[in-house]
């Protein structure tokens, strides 16, 4: 007997022979298939997190004491920065030739008050030529070339002013005149000015300021050690028994304090997800861990990028350098290393300039070496390891920031802080809080993360800036 095989066609016209077995469509139907967790491509190492030494703050606040810091008689003025504001130190005003000598704090904090902020990009223009000088510029951080007529009528540079410099100081008193330059910047940077109606206020209301800008004379600074710091008296290599000197440690008066800062958001989800489809996954788990993954992407984000408690405004002005023509040259990095000379921890950098470091290495016939840390074998300069961080930002211009760090308290470095032992902890200084549920039978749970960073001292901290990426 035999057995016709049927056969249909499609609509090509083709002929297909029947299905002799079950299909996999109808087989899934009865099998348990294999599932991964939910993954998330926005995780990253989070070397910053994993690097910095991280302290307890009990109390909420972390106040870094330090010595009371600025140099007077150099004739350059100094700054404060706290996060991205920076402030010009009152007495540093002494430094102009027209303040020179005068000692009155109150109206030089006035005058210091007074001063408004500019942050600027490479290629603006600062002041131009021909304007009225009715201001002080102080150059705050970076540089600034001084453009005016030369001979023949064709531009010509007449100097760079740099961080601590100043212009237009002489015109703040008497005709106001013009500017004779014009001040464009080479780099990005920050300026203070000052302007002369502000002055003639602070002037009007001083007497000691009015006496001085009659006859003002100089005084002979206190001693300083070349960090800036006052000078501890100290006796050594003598005999006998002379008098020995006597001395102290002076502090600042308002040293900084830290808040700890916070990222939250609120998780939520319906009841009937959390009770019916919890295998062979927990679903709120999933969740949980999602959340707390982006929590913590966001924490070492505005650790480096926030303005208030970022690294990257939080670096002291005297420790950000720029590149010699761009990229990230060998020399560049020896010269960023030197500013933390004192036992640097690690760099870190964004992937695109660790590929810039590789190339400009490359060119030079130079091989950058690796070491081994915490089990990877990781790129280093001169033995300090380099440490990808794509939470530095690449600018439209193809330039970003590279960052050396000493870290750790006892080393005065660079420390995180955070406060662990909070209700409903879920992980060291970050919560999970239930909220309750809605009258849609909606679950929620509070997730909260406590963080901040703390420079203890300056030179902790360096920063190379403007380098060049896309080269």
């Amino acid at each position: 007997m035999t057995t016709s095989v049927e056969t249909h066609s499609g609509s090509d016209g083709a002929e297909e022979q029947a299905r002799l077995s079950l299909g996999t469509a109808a087989a899934r139907n009865l099998a348990t298939t294999t599932k991964t967790p939910p993954q998330m491509q926005g995780i990253t190492s989070r070397w910053l997190l994993r690097v910095l030494p991280w302290v307890e703050v009990s109390g909420g606040t972390f106040r870094v004491n330090r010595r009371l810091t600025h140099t007077l008689g150099d004739g350059r003025v100094e700054f404060v920065s706290t996060g991205a504001e920076v402030r010009v130190i009152p007495r540093e005003l002494a430094e102009l030739p027209l303040l020179r000598g005068y000692e009155d704090e109150a109206a030089l904090t006035e005058l210091a008050d007074r001063c408004e902020q500019r942050d600027f990009g490479p290629g603006e223009t600062i002041v131009e030529a021909g304007q009225p000088a009715d201001r002080l510029v102080l150059v705050a951080h970076g540089k600034l070339e001084r453009l005016g007529r030369g001979k023949y009528d064709r531009q010509t540079s007449h100097g760079v002013l740099a961080d601590g410099d100043f212009a237009g100081d002489d015109r703040l008193e008497g005709e106001a005149g013009e500017w004779d330059v014009t001040l464009r910047s080479l780099t990005s940077g920050t300026v203070l000015t000052l302007s002369r109606t502000a002055f003639e206020e602070v002037a009007g209301r001083s007497g000691s300021l009015r006496t001085h800008l009659a006859s003002g004379r100089p005084t002979v600074p206190a001693q300083r050690t070349p960090d800036g710091e006052a000078a501890i008296s100290l006796a050594s290599g003598h005999e006998g028994e002379p008098s020995l000197p006597g001395t102290f440690v002076d502090y600042e008066l308002a040293p900084r304090e830290y808040e700890l800062s916070v990222a939250q958001t609120v998780l939520r989800m319906h009841s009937r997800v959390a009770d019916l489809y919890n295998q062979p996954m927990n679903q709120v788990e999933e969740q949980l861990r999602l959340t707390v993954e982006a929590l913590r992407e966001r924490q070492e984000h505005e650790m480096v990028n926030s303005r208030d408690i970022g690294l990257l405004h939080n670096a002291d002005l005297r420790q950000r350098l720029h590149t010699r023509s761009g990229p990230p040259t060998p020399d560049d990095l020896d010269e960023l290393l030197a500013t933390v000379w004192k036992d640097p921890s690690v760099i870190l950098a964004h992937p695109k300039a660790i590929a810039a470091i590789g190339r400009e290495c490359t060119s030079r016939g130079i091989h950058p070496g690796s070491v081994d840390f915490e089990g990877h074998a990781v790129p280093a300069w001169r033995g300090v390891p380099i440490l990808p961080c794509n939470k530095i930002p690449v600018s439209a211009a193809g330039t970003t920031s590279v960052l050396a760090m000493r870290t750790g308290e006892k080393a005065q470095g660079v420390v995180g802080l955070h406060q662990t032992g909070i209700p409903d902890e879920f992980q060291p200084s970050l919560s999970v809080r239930f909220m309750g549920i809605s009258e849609k039978a909606i679950i929620s749970y509070l997730v909260s993360a406590y963080y901040s960073t703390a420079v203890l001292v300056p030179d902790a901290l360096g920063i190379l800036e403007d380098v060049e990426v896309g080269r």
